[in-house]
Order: structure tokens, then sequence, then C-alpha cells
């Protein structure tokens, strides 16, 4: 059979008539309705040639690559039954196929079984898994089962990211060569450092132009991403859960399904990309409800919890218009510090004797939601849960951040994290946790990272209505697998306004906004001692789930006003904000950052322009913009946050002066705008409204 998929311009050409493993044809572009016939012509046309000195048949990379069929890459699948090797040769088995899905069955003779799934979604975007079954007697132990997609030569381009805690999503870019470029995460959590989105595109694509294909890992432990070209003349993208040797066993009957790989294709550059899996995750995990105005508590006060200042602290946030107030590390039992006490998941007694019921009597009667910080995946050394049940430590090496991991996959451990969530939960009003991780995991990932899973599933269908938000010292889970089972991330613990638009630039890549935590902090910033303008700080935060994370009371009369302008500026526009299409406009002096976010018909936009350092030129190239319907007029005015940027020049643009222009989208797409003459550290948000 050869299968065809179609959707959203994408195509997928998939030979799998056998015996042989099927083949990827076709990935990229839709190819349009193409009958049977039409079909078997293409595919056979495009058998390649066979090249000297190599294999006396033409070489087709499988969907299941291994050097049986004279690949010399990184094989799609690995392991050993007993003491040998896995060896095929694979066989097709059955075929079953849907206009979006094909699923096939491969048999090995050693008494192995793959179960490949191949979806194409309404947004475009492929999602493939395998699940490894042992039909046999012996015991097979899997070392990889990944996902390998070919993409054409003309690929010629590498990007991905790194970074470290509180600088997250760093975009790094290279050439495909020969070889491959492996990126392997080894924090038992995708990290700092996780490629997040590998791209490869061809030469000088962008965020609006070029065609590109990405492969994302939707899996929160560890994982593999490549790029990889052999002198076969074939190039590809692959990616799966990254195994620890002899950490997956399967005996008799026993079945280990992998996570999905998630795969795009666009023509319009990264924007492109991301509109797909915008799309898709907005279809499949939608936000329930607005993204309420967020104050943490977490730098207003730190450990020092006071029921009087905490009141006080909400009465602030209530009179600028918080919705939900979320209380931080140091609620729990003998938690002064980060050296102690978790695990240890009950309401300290001297702090709170009344329990947290006066505190969230106070939130829930000023009309906020209640929400709560835990970290039930880790344990300190000094806490009665570490002292009582040792055997459910499950880092024995040094400490990280003073804290071990809780091994969740021992049924102990397990029910004990699960009981103290579900009373929390069930005792007070909490309808939202921020639920952290801030250490890496050492061993046993993938049943830690199967038992978070199940914790997760199990504690919100218990309550349905509870929101979870993860954390893991800031943006170490991003990830589509975690995202199954939460509403939010905190994208980082870097409130710093310089470092978040990069951060949120480049973390928006995968993630639609209303996912991706974004908070105005105090100046100078907590973790670069940088000092910031608040309308920057106000502009950045805007464009995404946005919150506050700075100890109201201690704010200047003209700082409250500027900041419940903003909040109602934020609440009139969070509808646009969080359904619109993510549009990072490219540009050639790197100190100027713009993106902001289109309506789905091109009729309304919001756009923020900063200026992160002295830009290159004198007076900086117009702002072209990019998605609104070329057809319309549009009006084109300065939204106020409560906060003027600040400029240097002596006289702005016209229609700045002016209070804003009418031009058609096709004008304001190929001409632009001239924008004012920005300080470093400011930003103008912009707003365009079809007349």
């Amino acid at each position: 059979m050869i299968c065809h998929l179609r959707a959203a311009g994408t195509g997928l050409v998939l030979d799998a008539r056998g015996p042989a493993v099927p083949a990827v044809v076709h990935w990229g572009t839709d190819l349009g309705p193409l009958d049977d016939a039409e079909l078997e012509r293409l595919v056979d046309a495009r058998v390649p040639a066979v090249a000297p000195s190599s294999l006396d048949v033409p070489f087709r990379l499988s969907l299941l690559p291994t050097a049986l069929e004279g690949w010399t890459g990184r094989p799609g699948i690995s392991g050993a039954v007993d003491d040998g090797p896995v060896h095929g040769p694979w066989a097709l088995r059955d075929v079953t196929a849907t206009p979006s899905s094909v699923t096939y069955g491969l048999a090995a003779d050693d008494g192995t079984r793959v179960t490949t799934e191949v979806e194409l979604t309404d947004q475009g975007v492929l999602r493939v898994r395998h699940t490894w079954t042992n039909v046999g007697a012996a015991v097979v132990r899997p070392a990889a089962l990944a996902t390998v997609l070919p993409v054409p030569d003309r690929a010629q381009e590498v990007l991905d990211h790194s970074g470290t805690w509180a600088h997250e999503r760093r975009p790094q870019r290279g050439t495909v060569r020969d070889g491959a470029w492996v990126r392997e995460s080894r924090h038992g959590r995708p990290g700092h450092d996780h490629p997040y989105l590998l791209v490869a595109g061809t030469p000088g694509f962008g965020f609006g132009h070029g065609e590109v294909w990405g492969l994302h890992v939707g899996w929160s432990g560890d994982t593999v991403h490549w790029v990889e070209r052999q002198p076969l003349g074939v190039t590809v993208l692959g990616g799966g859960e990254l195994l620890a040797p002899g950490e997956l066993r399967l005996g008799p009957g026993e079945e280990w399904t992998t996570p999905w790989t998630y795969a795009v294709w666009s023509d319009a550059g990264l924007d492109g990309l991301a509109e797909r899996l915008h799309g898709w995750v907005r279809a499949t995990s939608p936000v329930p409800g607005p993204r309420p105005v967020t104050l943490n508590t977490w730098e207003a006060v730190y450990f020092d919890h006071d029921l009087d200042r905490l009141r006080a602290l909400a009465d602030a946030g209530a009179r600028i218009g918080v919705e939900r107030f979320v209380l931080d590390d140091g609620w729990f039992q003998g938690r002064t510090d980060d050296r102690r006490a978790l695990g240890d998941w009950t309401v300290d007694t001297e702090r709170w004797p009344h329990g947290l019921h006066p505190l969230a009597d106070h939130v829930t009667g000023l009309g906020m939601e209640l929400g709560l910080w835990v970290e039930p995946e880790m344990v300190s050394p000094d806490s009665a849960t570490a002292r009582e049940h040792p055997d459910w430590v499950l880092s024995r090496g040094p400490t990280w951040r003073h804290q071990h991991v809780l091994d969740l996959a021992h049924p102990d451990a397990y029910a004990h994290v699960l009981e103290r969530l579900d009373a929390l939960v069930t005792e007070y009003p909490i309808a939202y946790l921020k639920w952290d991780h801030n250490r890496d995991v050492p061993a046993g990932v993938h049943a830690q990272t199967t038992a978070v899973y199940r914790l997760l599933d199990e504690l919100r269908a218990r309550h349905p209505g509870l929101e979870v938000e993860a954390c893991a010292s800031g943006g170490a889970r991003v990830d589509l697998g975690i995202l199954e089972r939460v509403d939010r991330f905190w994208t980082s613990d870097d409130n710093d306004p310089l470092e978040r638009q990069t951060i949120q630039r480049w973390s928006a890549g995968l993630v639609p906004p209303e996912y991706l935590g974004s908070h105005v902090g105090p100046s100078p910033a907590h973790t670069t001692g940088r000092a910031s303008d608040l309308g920057l700080r106000l502009a950045t935060a805007l464009f995404g789930s946005a919150g506050l994370e700075w100890d109201l009371t201690r704010t200047t009369p003209d700082e409250q006003a500027a900041l419940g302008a903003w909040v109602g500026t934020y609440r009139d526009l969070r509808g646009l904000l969080h359904s619109g299409r993510v549009v990072r406009l490219d540009g050639t002096d790197p100190a100027v950052v713009a993106h902001g976010v289109v309506a789905p018909d091109g009729g309304e936009a919001l756009v923020s322009y900063a200026t992160l350092a002295n830009p290159r030129a004198a007076v900086p190239a117009p702002l072209r913009m990019r998605g609104l319907d070329p057809t319309r007029d549009h009006r084109v005015a300065v939204v106020p946050l409560g906060a003027e940027p600040r400029m240097l020049q002596d006289a702005p643009p016209a229609w700045w002066a002016a209070g804003g222009l009418t031009a058609s989208g096709r004008v304001l797409t190929e001409l632009g705008l001239p924008m004012p003459l920005l300080l470093p550290g400011q930003a103008a948000v912009l707003r365009f409204t079809a007349v």
C-alpha cells in the first residue's frame, strides 16, 4: 500500500507495499490529490541510482533504518535479545490506514515486534511513535527506538537551542555537514540547554522566509535529537527517548511505547513551523479560560512568610486587578530556607498556627484564586521523609540545591506524595499548583518520568478544575510531553526584561504565548542585578501569560498607577494575545527585537518594538509588519502601558507625532513604518486595527 496523507498544505507519501520496512518517499509541501496509479508512478520514479562500491540494490531510507538496509548512520532501532543484538531482518506484517494516519506492524525472527503509528494532524504536524513488543521467550533489552525522517539536500543549515539557568533557549546555528550533529539531553528532564526544536532549512532561512523542517521529542526525561548527512546522499532528522544502558527490560509479552516525536514542515520560515505547532497545541490542550493576571510571592517575600505581610501584598495586588495569588516556597513545616523540609508537605504550624485558611480566606475574599508552590519530585536530606524512608531517595551522589530526587517509581513514595497533594487541594481552595523541579535526575529517568506523568494524571483526575504550572529551575522542563498535563510553563527564573525578550522570542517557536508565564519584576532584576525601565518590563511581560513577581507594598504611587493601567490593557487584549498567530519579525540589527501576534483573519495585530542595545544606524530601519490582511486599511496607534518609552531624537516620525496613521496592510508590510529613536532598554507596543 502507498499511503498519501495531506493536511494544511503539508503532504506525506509513505511506501508501505512491503515486504521491506516502509519508507518516506516525500515529506513537505502538499503534492495535491493523487490517485493510486499516480502515486505508484511517483514512488517508482523516485527509486535512486546504484552507486559504485555500494549495495547492489538502490538504497531507500526506511522509517526504521539499520545496517541491514545498508544504512551506516545512527540506527532507528537497537538493543539486545538475551546476549545477542536485535538483528532483524524486519518484515512488514500489516498496514492500517485512514485519511490522516497509518499504522504498520513489523516482525523479526528474533521474537520482537514493532508497531509504528504515523499521524498527520489537521494543522500539518506529523506525529510518529513506536511500540516495541516482546513476543518471544527471551528477554529483550531496548537501547534505542527513534523516529528518523529524511529531508532534502537543500536543507543546508541547522538551528537548535542551548542555554543555562536563567538564560534558556539560546539559538545556535550552523551548516549541515557530512556526519551527525547530535544533541543529547542527560538531565533527567529536558534541561536549560535542551535543543527544544531542531530545525534544518534552506540557506538563510529566518522567521518569515525559507523552507524548514523541524523536529521535537515530546518527552520530559532524557532525549536525543540529531541531524545527519550521509555520503550516501541522504540527510535525516532524528530523535527519541535516550535510554541508559539496561534501563528497560521487556520480558515475554511486555511492551514499551516511545514518546511521540513531532515533525513539522513549512515554506514560510520558523514562524510557519510555530503556526502549525501552536495550532495543534491549542486544539488538543486548550488552556482553561482567559489566562489570569498572576501575582507570585517569591521575589516579594522569599522565605519570610508572615500572614500580615502576605495579606498586605494580596491587598495591593487586588487594587491593581490581580486575579491569582500564588504562595511560593516556604509555607511547609520547617522550611525556612532551601536546605531543609522538602518532602514534608504539611503546613508549618509555627508560622501558620491556623493553617493556610486565614490567607486563603483573605485571598478568595478579594476575588482572587489561590495558588500554591510545591516540588513533589524532590526531598531534602534534612527532612522527616528522608530520615524515615531513606529507601525513597533516588539520588545518592552530591546534593543539588541541597536536595535529592524522591523515587516516585517506589510505590510507597508515590502514594505518600499523592496523598499529601490530594489532602492540600482538598482542604484548601487551591485552584493552581506551581509544580517545581529544581535539580537533575541522575538515574532511573524513564521510570521517574513515567511516574511523574502518572502522578499528574491521577491528581488532576481527582481535582478536575486544578491548574498546574510546570516550573523546573525556570524553563528546564518545557516540552510537549508535559504539556499534555499542565496549563502553564514558568519560562525562566530570569525576569530581567532584556534577557526575557530573547528567551520568550525563541520559546514561542514551540509553545503558544498563553502557556508561557511572563512576569513584571522589580528593578534591579533578582537574577542579573541589572536595572531596567518599567516600560520595558511592562511591554515584555504583556506578551505571555502575564503576571507580577514584585513586592507591590513597596512600589510608589506612580508605579502602582502604571501597573494598574498595564493590567487593564492585558485584560482587554488577552483575547488577541492568546489566540493570534505569533509573528517574529526578521531584522538586520540585532539590537532591535520586534514581535507580536496577528488575528487569524489578519484584521488586528499587536506588536512589540524594543531596543536592547544601541542600534547600528542613527535612524532605524522601518518596521515592516507581516501577516496583516493586505486588502484592508489598518489604523496604527501606540498602546499606552502606563510608562512611556524614552527616546533621543530632535523630532519623532510624522505618524508618531500625529498620534497614529491609517494605511493598507500591503503598505504596512512592503514599506513599513518609520520608527522613533528609542534609547537602549526601551520598548513601544503598537496596535493595528482594520477599519
